[in-house]
């Protein structure tokens, strides 16, 4: 069993390689995507260091091959980001499915896997909702600050009202713990306040 997930990670990240895009950390220039796959995995490790086989999956392929379907190829608008991010579940399922097949994985953990990358059941379903919390806390971890310098006040605070919304109480304990900028986290207490 842990050979399968071994090889699944491999060719998640095998596939995430060759994300043109890149983002640098501690000195490194890494595939964005594959960054934040092994991000994922490691605040998963640090959250639940028991989740189940199709969790870790999950969380590791989440993003897979997320440069191929752009944002910009939707509209710039609210209905676009929904539409591109429905898009987007469903891609990144079929894709991981494919890799999970290939794997050797049976039906009824490919389907839970891909259940999980839809986000179907949040706030009903457990490991739904683990994906969910491993999400956000990975955004408010690394990409938060960066996102900050770019939005408005009023935008950053309603940011952070949805991603705290999306999140369970165990979530919300392990977000408060994370090392925020003292102006970040200033943003965040008015956003909760």
């Amino acid at each position: 069993m842990e050979n399968k997930l071994k090889i699944a990670i491999t060719l998640f990240d095998k596939a995430n390689t060759k994300d043109p895009n890149t983002e640098t950390f501690d000195g490194t220039a890494y595939p964005k995507e594959l960054l934040y796959a092994i991000r994922m995995t490691e605040k998963l490790n640090l959250f639940e260091p028991n989740a189940s086989e199709a969790v870790q999956l999950a969380v590791r392929c989440q993003h897979i091959c997320r440069w191929e379907i752009p944002r910009d190829a939707y509209e710039m608008n609210r209905k676009g980001y929904l539409m591109w991010r429905k898009d987007l579940a469903k891609f990144h399922a079929k894709k991981s499915a494919e890799i999970l097949k290939e794997v050797g994985y049976d039906d009824i953990l490919i389907d839970n896997v891909t259940f999980l990358l839809q986000k179907k059941q949040l706030k009903r379903n457990e490991e739904t909702q683990l994906l969910e919390d491993v999400i956000c806390l990975v955004f408010l971890d690394f990409y938060f600050e960066k996102f900050s310098k770019k939005y408005a006040e009023e935008k950053l605070i309603d940011i952070v009202q949805k991603t705290w919304e999306k999140m369970s109480d165990k979530g919300h304990k392990a977000a408060l713990q994370l090392n925020f900028s003292k102006e970040s986290l200033a943003l965040i207490q008015k956003a909760l306040a």
